[in-house]
């Protein structure tokens, strides 16, 4: 973690855990009429009515799910609450409160969990969630950030991963890879500070996929787009360990083929020309890059007039019977076996 040597630094022992816990949390406001009592209690207390509720929880573990020597810590509080609002938006539901954890080292000063929380701030503004609980601890192997999500959907509009049904259509938000890439650029001038710490890296030229690293967006607008457009997903789940992993849960689960046009799926003009810089298959990158948290789902075709000339959409594939397999039909027209090549955890 690069520091600034003249920046105030201000012992967590100063302030104890629940002294850091207000600290950090005081500025937090409630805004949704779910929320009937949220931080400062044993336990929020949340009133939905007669919707479900949805919940969903991720651990990001320094080392492993992120690098703080490029990750600035407004940005990483910003990307934990994303990454699990993610999850709820797959879910067809509308996202409402947080909990946030974490467990520090006594390397971080006070300083840099506000600058954490900032990010966390943030981010329940944009989406405009609650954050209404969460825990701290101390951690011998520097930071932990665990935030558990929770989410509202009417009755009946809930969509799950098994509901895909032959020659229903598989449609994806936005583009895919750039998160990848951005993964690839930042490791790259690491490798050149080390060996050069005078070097200032120009990452102009990769902003976007930089950002898609650094910064993702959870696709809340896309579920108010589909209940605009009047379209419920068969079956929907989120693009977080690569494209090719998240088709063959749908497959799996939904218990149904796929075909997947390789000249379907949509690609950045920066990715592709950071493609060709670092000598990499777009495609492949696409596949199994991960971390792009858009959303893939699939549709009745007779809901394709509706999502047609939508430019945040694009239909890639076509579910079959589950006897055709999983593949991918390559630009030249042949077909090959879809493997899950994303992130997965626990490999070496």
């Amino acid at each position: 973690m690069i520091e600034d040597k003249n920046k105030q630094r201000t012992q967590l022992s100063d302030l104890g855990e629940f002294g850091l816990i207000d600290h950090l949390t005081k500025n937090f406001e409630i805004k949704q009429s779910s929320t009937v009592k949220g931080i400062g209690d044993d336990a929020a207390v949340l009133d939905f009515k007669k919707n479900k509720i949805v919940v969903t929880t991720d651990l990001l573990v320094e080392g492993v799910h992120f690098d703080l020597s490029y990750m600035p810590l407004k940005h990483l509080g910003y990307k934990a609450v994303v990454v699990n609002l993610s999850d709820v938006y797959a879910m067809n539901a509308n996202a409402t409160q947080i909990t946030v954890s974490i467990g520090v080292s006594n390397r971080f000063p006070l300083e840099a969990l506000e600058d954490l929380y900032a990010g966390i701030m943030t981010a329940s503004k944009v989406y405009n969630i609650d954050v209404v609980g969460g825990d701290t601890t101390s951690s011998n192997t520097g930071l932990l950030i665990s935030v558990t999500a929770i989410g509202e959907v009417e009755e009946d509009n809930e969509v799950y991963r098994n509901g895909a049904k032959p020659n229903d259509l598989l449609v994806v938000t936005g583009d895919l890879g750039g998160a990848y890439l951005g993964l690839q650029v930042l490791e790259r001038e690491k490798e050149v500070y080390k060996v050069n710490p005078n070097n200032q890296p120009d990452l102009e030229p990769y902003s976007y996929v930089v950002e898609r690293q650094l910064k993702p967006e959870a696709r809340k607008d896309v579920v108010k787009l589909l209940k605009n457009l009047d379209v419920k997903p068969t079956s929907m789940i989120d693009v977080s360990d690569g494209l090719s992993s998240e088709i063959i849960h749908i497959c799996k689960q939904s218990k149904v083929g796929c075909d997947l046009y390789e000249n379907k799926i949509p690609l950045d003009p920066q990715v592709i020309s950071a493609c060709e810089e670092f000598n990499i298959d777009s495609t492949t990158v696409a596949l199994n890059g991960g971390e792009d948290y858009e959303l893939l789902f699939t549709i009745s075709q007779k809901d394709f007039p509706k999502i047609k000339a939508n430019p945040s959409l694009s239909v890639i594939g076509y579910i079959r019977e589950p006897q055709d397999g999983i593949h991918l039909v390559t630009r030249a027209e042949t077909k090959i076996p879809i493997q899950a090549q994303g992130w997965k955890n626990f490999n070496a």
